[in-house]
């Protein structure tokens, strides 16, 4: 399984400023309908905007809640996919699809999608070793 994450500058980069257009929606639509009937696709969202949310962070033994926008960040998450492939190659090709899209109905924007395998219940006990060469024999 993987998790798929669309960074986005933060919002003091240049290119955030610009709204995505409607074909651009439209087209991410698509390619999540046709990913949903394939069985790729177990779920998918984009994500609020900073000022909406909250962040929670422990550091030593002080809890804090940071309640505004994260303009310190240099990126933030913008949305999600969460997709069953077979091999780590299968999710890159599904990333560039996905970025492909973007460059074609967002031009001149800027971004990253991360690729993650998401660990499955028993693999939080294993050694890093461990879950790194199950995920090399993966992709």
């Amino acid at each position: 399984m993987v998790l798929m994450q669309a960074l986005f500058p933060s919002p003091g980069a240049t290119n955030l400023g610009r709204q995505h257009t409607d074909p651009l929606i439209d087209a991410i639509m698509i390619l999540a309908e046709e990913d949903a009937k394939s069985g790729e696709m177990l779920g998918s969202s984009g994500l609020g905007a900073t000022d909406q949310g909250a962040r929670v962070k422990l550091s030593g033994d002080k809890i804090t809640v940071i309640d505004r926008p994260f303009t310190e960040a240099r990126e933030i998450i913008g949305g999600y996919a969460q997709l069953e492939l077979a091999s780590k190659q299968e999710a890159i090709e599904s990333a560039v699809s996905f970025m492909e899209l973007h460059k074609k109905y967002w031009p001149g924007w800027e971004g990253e999608t991360e690729i993650r395998a998401m660990l499955e219940p028993g693999d939080c006990a294993r050694s890093p070793t461990e879950l790194t060469s199950a995920a090399n024999r993966q992709g």
